[in-house]
């Protein structure tokens, strides 16, 4: 009994194939992560720019600077991957 049931498993196993281009997966996970890090960029830069119109409706200056602070995080954050492939990084 015990053989026929080893055996029974043994024919039914299905072989798992591994990806035939490995690098692919990972530059399609390196996509997606830049992709998340865009998106969280792109928000930051619109509070940027919402702090940014407060200021200036409420002439506060010290609010200003961190408006504009924001803003240009953000776009730094929005566009790492292209300013990390310029300078050869990525």
């Amino acid at each position: 009994m015990w053989a026929a049931l080893v055996l029974a498993v043994s024919f039914m196993a299905v072989p798992a194939m591994a990806a035939s281009d490995p690098l692919s997966i990972v530059n399609n996970l390196s996509d997606f992560i830049f992709s998340i890090i865009r998106a969280l960029g792109i928000i930051i830069l619109g509070w940027g720019v919402v702090q940014v119109g407060m200021s200036i409706q409420s002439h506060d200056a010290s609010q200003r600077t961190q408006g504009f602070l924001c803003l240009f995080g953000g776009l730094l954050i929005a566009f790492a991957k292209e300013i990390l492939t310029t300078i050869g990084v990525a």
